[in-house]
């Protein structure tokens, strides 16, 4: 077993999990809600994240500002933004673009714990579906006797213990994204 390849795997998947689930709203205003939103700059011509057009700042947790670097483009980022349909009503003031964050429902907080728990899960079994692809090439070494029994059983011991740590850090994350949510 490559255990730096597994690792690698594993932590990219986490990444992906965590950068997921940093789009979720809570009831705080945050600068990944926009970030990554991707906007038809330019006339269509190019399509970039909101973050490679302009600065975002929150200032508050009921605002976010985004200050574009070249303001010829202000109407496509906003147009980007509602398009991207994640309940956020972005406002052009001036030579920048306001959106002010409303606190959620309950109803709402409720439904963003349902897609957190299912964001979580998909990352989870992304995991264990690197731990199994490893595991069948754990099998497949011991029965073309490359590595002994012993090996074999040490081998899938450990890397249980890597997808348990890896694991381990997601259920971390959605647990401290779940408080965030349920706060009022």
């Amino acid at each position: 077993m490559d255990e730096s390849s597994v690792r690698v795997k594993m932590q990219s998947v986490v990444d992906t999990v965590a950068s997921d689930i940093g789009g979720i709203r809570t009831g705080r205003a945050t600068t990944s809600l926009v970030e990554n939103i991707v906007c038809p700059a330019y006339g269509g011509t190019q399509r970039l994240r909101v973050m490679e057009l302009s600065s975002i700042t929150a200032p508050d947790p009921s605002q976010i500002i985004i200050n574009p670097w070249d303001k010829s483009i202000i109407g496509d980022i906003r147009k980007g933004i509602v398009e991207a349909n994640i309940g956020l009503n972005p406002s052009i003031d001036g030579e920048i673009i306001r959106i002010i964050i409303s606190p959620l429902t309950t109803e709402d907080r409720e439904k963003y714990v349902k897609l957190l728990s299912a964001k979580l899960e998909n990352g989870k079994v992304m995991i264990r579906q690197v731990r199994g692809d490893e595991m069948h090439e754990i099998k497949k070494k011991f029965e073309e006797k490359v590595i002994t029994e012993d090996e074999k059983y040490a081998e899938e011991k450990k890397l249980q213990e890597i997808t348990d740590g890896y694991i381990k850090d997601i259920e971390e994350m959605g647990e401290k994204k779940k408080t965030d949510l349920l706060q009022l």
